[in-house]
């Protein structure tokens, strides 16, 4: 981690152990949600910003809700492709600034790590201009930098 991107933050929302800690506690749930399922639960990372949480959760069980439009045109589309059931599993999720409804299908739930303060955020995997994606931590950007 660059000292020089260090600075460009305004303060840590989350720890690198807090996030390890909370991502271990959802991938406990899901694991037991899905315990009695026919079929292991399929696993989708929704853009670049995914990856790290998508990684240590894919890890433990065997990105952001935003607005929930990207989210919403997914479940739409995987609704039309005939699944029984479709939970969101969301790292971050701030529903101050949701636009839709998501609506889940069938008996699904809706895991989320944190809910978010309508800050711009950065780290674990999220980045602003292909920067900041490898901080170990949730930041809130400096509003000079975006």
């Amino acid at each position: 981690m660059s000292m020089s991107l260090d600075s460009h933050i305004e303060k840590v929302l989350w720890t690198q152990d807090q996030i390890l800690d909370r991502v271990a506690q959802i991938a406990s749930q899901i694991t037991l949600d899905f315990k009695a399922a026919p079929d292991p639960p399929l696993l989708v990372g929704v853009a670049n910003g995914a990856f790290l949480f998508l990684a240590d959760l894919v890890k433990r069980v065997e990105d952001i809700v935003d607005t929930g439009c990207t989210l919403s045109c997914l479940i739409e589309h995987l609704e039309a492709k005939g699944v029984s059931s479709v939970s969101i599993c969301a790292f971050l999720d701030k529903p101050t600034r949701r636009k839709v409804h998501i609506k889940l299908v069938g008996d699904g739930k809706f895991y989320k790590g944190f809910e978010c303060p309508d800050y711009f955020v950065v780290g674990y995997g999220m980045d602003f201009a292909e920067l900041y994606r490898n901080l170990p931590y949730i930041g809130v950007l400096k509003s000079e930098f975006y």
